[in-house]
């Protein structure tokens, strides 16, 4: 088939543009300028991609003429501005890519009578933040308190609206996920960027809150359940809906377990220690995800435990870093993830 994916120079979108090319899928993308020594660069992606267009979604004249152009049967929409700490210090920039882009999309998609399914990428982060210790589900109330998390809650809100109010709406879903972890992540105040940044150059790296929780998951896991979503919307159910895909509770841990773990991974590397600064933004304690729905009525799980998803990221980390090409190792990791996706499917 035909997908557009918004986003696609992004860490997440290199990586869906590779496992959607190793399956044969014509692919498109729709982004601004990937960041410089990112994994869309490095892995040189660009060559795989049947049109690649460098637009901001702001621009809705930008976004319809790119979707008419590619007239897709898929448009996975990933494009945002993704980081916590860098909406304090843009929160317009954000908000506006977060929630107009995500409207831009949406309009420029049914405007385009080729689109038989699309699904819409939020966050985790669009719940209210109660710090609870059990799993947000998908009926739990949306809000945010830092500018990323209320623009992300926006787009998702915007998008339930525009499902239920526009006639005749593609068939479309919202994909809730967490942090994801993975071989070629380049953002800023990303916690295995830095560890592996720091570990590399043999520096101890510094973590601002090592005692906070997150759903870690491997980023191929996540892109998975994006995949399994699209086939339910082709297949005729879970239009209109949302989806958490988030990994079990056993890898939900703190940001200093991981931190260790990731130094055991690293042989020969100095151990972690806390930033003792405290001027940082406010950020969320404990934050986990209720991913049975996506289990139930997609028949989806993640396939690659803690341990699992952090050893493919230091694996890919060292080798890329020996010299071998970024393309090669990248593409062996989806290769037998998906692999792993068949096996697990001929076992059920």
């Amino acid at each position: 088939m035909r997908f557009l994916v918004t986003g696609h120079t992004g860490f997440k979108g290199a990586w869906l543009v590779l496992g959607l090319v190793a399956q044969g899928h014509e692919v498109h993308g729709l982004a601004l300028d990937p960041a410089p020594g990112s994994l869309y660069e490095r892995a040189r992606v660009a060559e795989l991609v049947a049109r690649d267009v460098r637009a901001d979604v702001r621009d809705a004249d930008a976004v319809r003429q790119a979707v008419a152009r590619t007239a897709p049967d898929v448009v996975l929409h990933l494009a945002a501005q993704p980081l916590v700490r860098e909406s304090y210090r843009e929160p317009r920039f954000t908000i506006e890519t977060n929630v107009l882009g995500t409207y831009n999309v949406l309009e420029a998609a049914q405007a385009t009578g080729s689109v038989r399914a699309q699904v819409v990428v939020t966050t985790d982060k669009v719940y209210r933040d109660v710090d609870q210790a059990r799993g947000y589900h998908e009926d739990d109330p949306l809000g945010g308190r830092d500018p990323y998390s209320a623009s992300k809650a926006a787009a998702d809100i915007v998008t339930q609206s525009w499902m239920v109010s526009t006639p005749g709406a593609v068939p479309t879903a919202i994909a809730r996920a967490g942090n994801v972890v993975g071989g070629g992540d380049v953002c800023a105040d990303r916690l295995l960027v830095d560890l592996i940044a720091g570990f590399s150059a043999g520096v101890r790296p510094q973590l601002r809150n090592p005692g906070a929780i997150r759903p870690w998951q491997h980023v191929l896991d996540c892109l998975h359940g994006y995949l399994v979503l699209v086939d339910a919307l082709l297949d005729g159910r879970a239009s209109g809906e949302a989806f958490n895909f988030g990994p079990p509770p056993s890898s939900a841990v703190s940001v200093g377990t991981v931190a260790s773990t990731v130094a055991a991974l690293w042989e020969g590397s100095a151990p972690w220690q806390q930033d003792g600064q405290t001027d940082h933004p406010v950020e969320t304690g404990t934050l986990t995800l209720d991913a049975a729905k996506a289990g139930t009525q997609l028949g989806w799980r993640n396939l690659l435990d803690l341990d699992e998803t952090l050893a493919w990221t230091v694996d890919w980390a060292r080798r890329t870093a020996a010299g071998e090409p970024v393309r090669n190792v990248s593409l062996e990791q989806v290769l037998a993830f998906a692999d792993r996706t068949t096996r697990v499917a001929e076992a059920a």
